[in-house]
C-alpha cells in the first residue's frame, strides 16, 4: 500500500496526533546537543517517534505508549514550567502548549482507539 493510500485511511485528527508525536520527537532530539545531552530529553524524543510510528501502523501497543507518554510528558512539561516560572515567557508558553497538546491528543487516541 502506498503512502498516499495509507494516509487516506486516517481521520484528520489522527494525522494531527501522528504529526504531533513525530514533530515533538524530532524537536526534542534536535535540542539534545543544545542542552548538554540530558538523557531524559533523548528518551522522550525517541519514545515520541516510536509512538508516532505505532499510531501510524496501527499497532496494538500504541495506546500503551500514548498513556506512558502522557504521564512522562506531563511531568516533564510541568516540572520545566514550575522550575522556570515565567522568567522565560517563550519557554513557559511552549511548555504549557506542549502539556495541553499532550492531554488533547492522549484523550483523543485513548477514547477513539477502536476506530
Amino acid at each position: 500500500m502506498s503512502l498516499a493510500n495509507k494516509l487516506k485511511t486516517f481521520k484528520p485528527f489522527q494525522l494531527a496526533a501522528i504529526a504531533f508525536y513525530a514533530v515533538t520527537g524530532i524537536i526534542l532530539l534536535a535540542f539534545l546537543p543544545l542542552t548538554g545531552y540530558p538523557p531524559h530529553l533523548g528518551f522522550l524524543g525517541i519514545l515520541s517517534l516510536i509512538t508516532a510510528y505505532s499510531i501510524f501502523v496501527k499497532r496494538g501497543w500504541a495506546p500503551w505508549l500514548v498513556a506512558a507518554l502522557f504521564i512522562v510528558n506531563t511531568a516533564f512539561s510541568l516540572d520545566i514550567l514550575f522550575s522556570i516560572g515565567f522568567s522565560n515567557v517563550l519557554v513557559a508558553l511552549s511548555m504549557l502548549a506542549y502539556a495541553v497538546l499532550t492531554w488533547v491528543f492522549t484523550a483523543y487516541i485513548l477514547l477513539k482507539r477502536k476506530d
